[in-house]
């Protein structure tokens, strides 16, 4: 004998869990435009001035444009479908999508701007310094004002849960969990941290500058242009992971696995099954299967025990009665 239910713990029945972010959305355009205007000044700059530095940079930051605009479109995108019944656990996914699509992209503009670095090392050629400094300058403002626009105060919060199982008439004691929520916006976080990127590689780029009309070092405007493709690639592979493990589902190593686990101990059953995946900024969904010989352990009893986590915001509980 079994029964299950499926409950959403913390508000009315619903399985859209993230309620975008607005302003995050409005701020991303406004970046985007600045972005585009820059990234068409740095990269017509490099060309004519016969900057690589320059040009690397104007490059990467047509990256960062692109990032950006996928950010906005999957903000538009979510709140578009949030009431489209085809997806089963809200439409939160289509801005993960968004920036691994942008990962993806990013390391083939790494891959180019690597490739061309290299032979402008090996080919140099005449570098028009005041003008292409000037257009770095330029774009490193436009670096740190989009940063300042898209930095998120909110980094995280901390608080304690505290619930006292009773079984069998039976204290089980007081349980205590103390999480630490990141409560930034992963689509806002990505862009923030790509901005961050982008100013580093400008940064390089008017170093390689001024060593090359000073110093006469010509070679270091493509060494540098080498360095930030390749900082742009580890930027790129490390939100590749970050997206790729939410889009497979990847969250088995999660905390909250092993405080699930902990609870259900709590009630002397076993489990059989569990499956958690996120569906929403620091939101997680599960399926718990309970062995037990104990007829007062019901789907309810379960759902009000994990219910002191507010990170738990759908769960599905199957109890087999031995």
């Amino acid at each position: 004998m079994s029964s299950s239910t499926s409950n959403h713990l913390h508000a009315n029945h619903t399985h859209q869990f993230d309620q975008g972010n607005p302003l995050a959305q409005k701020k991303i355009l406004i970046a985007t435009i600045f972005t585009g205007i820059m990234m068409v000044a740095e990269i017509l700059g490099g060309w004519i001035f016969n900057s690589m530095a320059l040009l690397a940079d104007g490059w990467h930051m047509s990256s960062h444009m692109l990032a950006l605009g996928l950010a906005y479109v999957a903000y538009r995108a979510a709140r578009h479908y949030a009431n489209d019944p085809r997806f089963c656990f809200g439409t939160w996914k289509i801005e993960i999508l968004a920036g691994y699509s942008s990962a993806i992209l990013l390391m083939v503009v790494a891959l180019i701007m690597c490739i061309s670095s290299i032979e402008r090392l090996f080919n140099p050629v005449q570098i028009h310094y005041n003008e292409a400094i000037s257009i770095a300058i330029l774009g490193l403002i436009v670096n740190v004002v989009c940063a300042w626009l898209l930095h998120d105060d909110r980094t995280h919060h901390g608080h304690t849960h505290h619930h006292e199982h009773t079984h069998h008439g039976h204290s089980h004691g007081e349980h205590e969990s103390t999480h630490d929520h990141h409560s930034h916006d992963l689509n806002q976080r990505a862009a923030f941290l790509h901005v961050i990127a982008d100013a580093l590689t400008s940064v390089l780029a008017i170093i390689a500058l001024f060593a090359g009309k000073y110093l006469l070092w010509d070679f270091l405007d493509a060494v540098l242009g080498i360095v930030g493709a390749v900082l742009v690639a580890r930027w790129a592979l490390g939100l590749i992971r970050q997206t790729g493990k939410i889009l497979l589902e990847a969250e088995m190593d999660e905390p909250i696995v092993s405080e699930i686990k902990t609870i259900i101990d709590g009630l002397n059953v076993k489990i059989s099954d569990l499956h958690v995946w996120k569906v929403g900024r620091e939101k997680f969904s599960c399926i718990v299967a309970i062995n037990t010989e104990n007829k007062n352990i019901t789907p309810e009893s379960i759902k009000k025990a994990l219910s002191i986590h507010e990170e738990i915001v759908h769960a599905t509980i199957e109890i087999n009665y031995r």
